[in-house]
C-alpha cells in the first residue's frame, strides 16, 4: 500500500496539464487543438512562443525531478522492494501521468520533458552525455522530435556502456526502465517518425545554427 501510494501521488504530479494551462492563461486556447495537438512543452513553444514554452518545458521537467526526489521518499511505511529502485518508479509513474493526465481526458504531452527530470535525477551522469546529443541534433536538424529521440535512445546505452567499462553500477532495473522509456517516448512519437520519413515533420529553422552560419 505505501508503494501504491507513492505512485499515485507521483502520477497525479505528473498529470498536472502545464501546457494546456499555458495556453489557457496566454491565449485563451486548448493547445491540443493547436499545431501538434500534444499537451507539451514543444509544442507549447510552437503555439504560445517561448514565453510559454520555456517555462511549459521546467515544470514539466521539474514534475520528474519532484517525483524521483520528494515523493520517493514520502514516509508511507515499509516499501515491499528495494528503496534504490523507488525514484525510478515513481519518476517513471509521473510520466505516465504526463501523456495520460486523469485531469484532461488522458490526453497529454509526450514525456520527454518529465522523463528527462526523473533522469536528471537518477542518472545524472548518463543525462548529462544525452543531453549533448540532443543538442547537436537539435542544432543539425531543427526538429526537437530528432533530439528527443536520439536523446531518450541515448541513455540506456550509456548506462549499459558505464556498467561494462567502468566502475559504475547502476541497477539492471534502470538499464530496463530506461529501455522502457526508451521504447514507450519512441511510441508516443510515432506520428512523428512517420513525419519524418515522409520529409513533413515541422522544424524550427531557427535553431539549426549550423545552417544559418554556413548559408551566411
Amino acid at each position: 500500500m505505501a508503494l501504491a501510494g507513492l505512485l499515485l501521488i507521483s502520477y497525479l504530479i505528473g498529470a498536472f496539464p502545464t501546457a494546456v494551462i499555458a495556453g489557457k492563461i496566454l491565449r485563451g486556447i486548448d493547445i491540443r487543438q493547436h499545431g501538434s495537438k500534444s499537451a507539451g512543452g514543444t509544442n507549447a513553444w510552437r503555439v504560445l512562443g517561448w514565453k510559454g514554452g520555456v517555462p511549459v518545458a521546467a515544470i514539466d521537467l521539474g514534475k520528474g525531478v519532484i517525483a524521483a526526489t520528494v515523493i520517493c521518499d514520502l514516509p508511507f511505511g515499509p516499501l515491499p522492494i528495494d528503496p534504490a529502485i523507488v525514484p525510478i518508479l515513481c519518476g517513471l509513474s509521473a510520466v505516465i501521468g504526463h501523456v495520460f493526465p486523469v485531469y484532461i481526458g488522458f490526453r497529454g504531452g509526450k514525456g520527454v520533458a518529465t522523463g528527462a527530470g526523473m533522469l536528471l535525477a537518477t542518472a545524472p551522469i548518463p543525462v548529462a552525455i544525452a543531453v549533448p546529443v540532443f543538442a547537436l541534433s537539435l542544432i543539425l536538424t531543427g526538429r526537437v522530435s530528432v533530439g528527443s529521440l536520439l536523446g531518450a535512445i541515448t541513455v540506456p546505452l550509456v548506462i549499459a556502456l558505464l556498467n561494462r567499462y567502468t566502475a559504475a553500477h547502476y541497477p539492471s532495473l534502470l538499464i530496463g526502465l530506461t529501455a522502457a522509456l526508451a521504447a514507450f517516448i519512441l511510441l508516443t512519437h510515432r506520428g512523428n517518425i512517420v513525419r519524418l520519413f515522409q520529409g513533413k515533420e515541422r522544424s524550427f529553422p531557427r535553431l539549426q545554427i549550423l545552417r544559418r552560419v554556413f548559408h551566411r
